[in-house]
């Protein structure tokens, strides 16, 4: 976390607007019924120039987690944007994947964090965490048909400790012209970087 250029803002440094909007520390059901935490630690990004030269991994750059369109919530449109601290361990995850293909890992619009207030949320959407994905292409390879996607999905389970993969198929929960891979409800808080903490006791 020390290495990005992004300030840490907890839930109660957000303004009030994004506060509505994000929910930190509310709840949404998944499709079980089970009450799912959402993040309360975010980093602010301030600028869409600021989100394509910042690399979250040594081969994904922050924007390619980032891009939606217009069902986005308005205000989360516009810069400055907060995104789960969680979207660093997806990154870090999808590296693995990555040097495991050894090609560009191409990530849908909407397809990385999305908030609890996009269009396309339904219940406890793990993408509202920063820690879901949806792959559209792999180097040259375009993802939509079932050969390539179990492909694809068996190189994700094999390198990629945790990994779930939604299965492919038509309907409602599976996946036909994308690789869906996500990291569970996972909450990452970070600590203060030591830079931020007061040195006096360290020898």
């Amino acid at each position: 976390m020390t290495m990005l250029p992004l300030p840490l803002v907890r839930a109660d440094e957000l303004p009030p607007e994004v506060r509505e909007v994000l929910r930190p520390g509310g709840t949404l059901v998944d499709r079980k019924g089970i009450a799912r935490v959402l993040p309360s630690t975010f980093m602010r990004v301030d600028s869409w120039k600021l989100a394509l030269e910042t690399p979250l991994t040594s081969h994904f750059m922050l924007w390619e987690f980032i891009g939606v369109d217009v069902r986005e919530a308005p205000l989360l449109r516009s810069f400055p944007r907060y995104v789960p601290c969680a979207l660093v361990l997806l990154g870090s995850a999808l590296e693995l994947f990555r040097a495991e293909v050894g090609t560009y890992v191409h990530i849908a619009a909407n397809g990385g964090y999305r908030s609890p207030g996009h269009a396309l949320t339904r219940y406890a959407s793990r993408h509202c965490w920063g820690t879901a994905v949806n792959i559209y292409r792999v180097g040259d390879t375009w993802l939509d048909s079932r050969e390539e996607i179990e492909k694809y999905a068996a190189i994700a389970r094999r390198v990629m400790p945790g990994v779930w993969v939604r299965p492919y198929g038509h309907e409602d929960g599976q996946a036909d012209d994308h690789l869906h891979l996500d990291i569970g409800y996972t909450l990452f808080d970070p600590v203060e970087s030591s830079s931020q903490v007061d040195n006096a006791g360290v020898s």
